[in-house]
């Protein structure tokens, strides 16, 4: 069964799942935890919440249908750029920006926060969910309309 499959019938159906990694309770489902390594544009486009994989600098490797229509930004134009300075220039600061650096930098981000997107278009309340996952040092942001 491939990962995309795999990912959708948990969600779906809620069967057993590795559980998540400790740390702060998240909207993120556990079983993306113990995939996050592997995860396709296939797999997160299923997500009814954001996700966004970034490389240590920031800069966009990949993002869902959803983080793209809650931005505004079509999913061509938000890969490949900067997402603290380019796509979301509002989140480019100690809490957003900084939080991200220092779990780079640690190789340890496990962070949950309520957060208010500014850019482009109206205030809109999520709630973010920062995660690295250490052995395929990927990181993700995932976003849920609060």
């Amino acid at each position: 069964m491939s990962t995309a499959n795999m990912l959708r019938e948990r969600m779906m159906n809620r069967t057993a799942a590795p559980a998540a990694p400790a740390g702060p309770a998240t909207f993120v489902p556990p079983e993306v935890f113990s995939a996050v390594g592997s995860l396709t544009r296939a797999d997160i486009d299923a997500f009814d919440f954001g996700a966004i994989k970034l490389d240590d600098a920031g800069k966009v490797l990949l993002v869902n249908r959803y983080q793209s229509d809650l931005g505004g930004v079509a999913v061509p134009n938000f890969e490949g750029k900067h997402y603290f300075t380019q796509i979301a220039p509002c989140t480019n600061n100690g809490l957003f920006f900084g939080a991200f650096r220092k779990g780079v930098a640690a190789n340890n981000l496990n962070i949950v926060f309520s957060y208010t997107f500014t850019f482009k278009l109206k205030p809109t309340n999520v709630r973010v969910h920062m995660f690295r996952d250490p052995s395929s040092k990927s990181n993700w942001i995932f976003v849920q309309r609060a």
